[in-house]
């Protein structure tokens, strides 16, 4: 009988159980013919860390949104957890060194490579509120959507099959945050001027999802990643739409303004970054997780997820 412990037993075996266990298929895990390894991993990295970042920032609300928000935003975070596994896992195992768990908990904050509209706090913190939440929420989702429509036809068989069994996913995640912000914006006087409020306070990180770092650039004429200035125009239509029917006085939709680097795709993060990660990574430096994680004293930090088992529908 094969179980998921005997495929992943055999270094050799190209075909391996992959988003899970078990799933009723298989994936290639070879890296595409004419891929730069080490490129590859980074470019999984980028898209896993946007995933680990934002799952823990909506964690943060608990249970403050009410039972039945605060299950709908943990449900978003579970989701993205699940992603953020897949993606530093084939990271990990490209890299032939670390393994997901290590790339999520071992890392320094400039060694992290997430977008930084993740990272800031927008609620429960006082950085933020719920709308300022349900901005931000919106702003990844309808880009992060747009990326991975493009993603599911990947040459790295790993991205493609993960991208294409996100895509409902993200749809509900995306569609979630512009159902609140559609009746925040109809809720009285003071909704739609606390959903304005927060959709000016999440606009200027949004120029940095569509600027391309090289490596993007590099994968996407290998047909393995998408240079997300590609997706910008479908995004910022996606929003029009909303925005349109919430009636608010939001940003223009597709003006998302201009980005240089150096940002989060460099390293170069908010100074949030480093609590959250005090935060997130806390336990397992501190030696108090279980699980196989290898244990470091809390001041020695060096190199490197909880996540789900995406299962087939």
């Amino acid at each position: 009988m094969n179980t998921p412990g005997a495929l992943s037993s055999s270094s050799q075996d190209q075909q391996q159980w992959v988003l899970g266990s078990p799933v009723l298929s298989t994936v290639d895990r070879s890296v595409p013919d004419g891929v730069d390894p080490a490129e590859l991993a980074l470019y999984c990295t980028m898209l896993g860390d946007d995933a680990l970042v934002l799952a823990h920032r909506l964690s943060e609300w608990g249970m403050r949104a009410g039972l039945e928000e605060s299950a709908a935003l943990g449900g978003i975070a579970h989701d993205l957890l699940g992603q953020a596994r897949v993606l530093l896992g084939r990271a990990a195992e490209v890299r032939g060194a670390e393994d997901e768990e290590q790339l999520a908990y071992l890392r320094e904050p400039a060694e992290f490579r997430n977008v930084r509209l993740v990272e800031v706090d927008c609620g429960p913190g006082p950085g933020g509120d719920f709308p300022t939440t349900v901005a931000r929420l919106l702003l990844f989702s309808t880009w992060r959507l747009a990326v991975f429509e493009e993603l599911a036809t990947s040459r790295d068989a790993v991205l493609g099959t993960l991208a294409a069994r996100s895509l409902q996913l993200l749809e509900q995640h995306r569609d979630h945050a512009a159902q609140w912000l559609i009746k925040l914006g109809d809720s009285g006087p003071g909704g739609p001027r606390l959903m304005s409020s927060g959709l000016h306070r999440v606009w200027p990180l949004a120029a940095e999802l569509f600027v391309a770092h090289p490596v993007e650039t590099r994968l996407a004429d290998a047909r393995c990643g998408v240079d997300p200035a590609s997706v910008r125009v479908r995004a910022g239509q996606a929003l029009d739409e909303v925005f349109s029917i919430a009636r608010l006085d939001a940003p223009a939709p597709g003006a998302f303004g201009e980005f240089a680097p150096p940002g989060g795709r460099d390293g170069a993060h908010t100074e949030s970054m480093e609590f959250l990660l005090a935060d997130l990574q806390y336990l397992v430096r501190a030696g108090l997780a279980s699980g196989r994680v290898p244990q470091k004293p809390v001041d020695e930090r060096g190199p490197g997820s909880v996540g789900n088992e995406m299962q087939d529908e």
